[in-house]
């Protein structure tokens, strides 16, 4: 698992340095301005952690959760805004999933815990639910869409298949929602026809996911 989680990261911060002019683009519209930028920095300084070393771990599953714990708290510290505090909250809760998972449980149904558990991180430090054009709106989708492909004998692959996909149409479904939370909701209506850049990054690290279990 932490093969997996190192190539995500790695893959993760690639693509979202080539999409922060078009994040920023998109917090222009609704927020600060400043998503795309944030994020770039965030993950630059977890490439820079992975570069140096991993952290002593007993345990495959036990690395790849300290290493997404790491990332959290760094994603805090170095990423502004609210994006910082929720994402870094939403790696660090799905860490401890990650550690705290029985040695018996399939790949497919730990990725689906720390999910589940990040989402929980987001929903209750931000006290946000879906509807509200968030990153949840994005994640909400992948993760009941990654419980249907297991429970219908999908394996890791199909399970994060289907949760970029959904996460991707989650993205999409944000244009047309008035904003409640956040400084997007400070323009009212006006936030209407925008898409969501937390929920657009959120969906380019699902995307990055499935890429990367699919390259094996």
């Amino acid at each position: 698992m932490f093969d997996v989680l190192d190539a995500w990261l790695r893959l993760s911060a690639e693509r979202i340095r080539e999409a922060a002019p078009d994040l920023t683009a998109l917090d222009q519209a609704i927020g600060d301005g400043d998503h795309g930028t944030n994020m770039d920095r965030g993950f630059g300084a977890i490439v820079a952690q992975l570069d140096a070393g991993t952290p002593e771990a007993e345990g495959d599953r036990a690395l790849a959760g300290t290493v997404l714990k790491t990332a959290g708290r760094t994603l805090i510290s170095t990423v502004g805004g609210a994006a910082g505090p929720l994402y870094g909250t939403a790696f660090v809760r799905g860490g401890n999933a990650i550690t705290g998972a029985p040695p018996d449980l399939p790949p497919g149904v730990v990725l689906l815990s720390a999910l589940e558990a990040a989402i929980g991180g987001i929903a209750g430090l931000g006290k946000a639910t879906t509807g509200e054009k968030t990153m949840l709106d994005a994640l909400v989708p992948a993760f009941r869409a990654g419980q249907d492909a297991r429970d219908t004998g999908g394996d890791l692959g199909a399970i994060v298949r289907a949760m970029a996909d959904a996460a991707d149409a989650g993205a999409a479904s944000t244009i047309p929602m008035l904003a409640t939370k956040g400084r997007a909701s400070y323009l009212g209506e006006r936030s209407v026809g925008h898409q969501d850049p937390g929920a657009t990054s959120s969906a380019l690290l699902l995307r990055s996911l499935a890429d990367v279990v699919a390259a094996g």
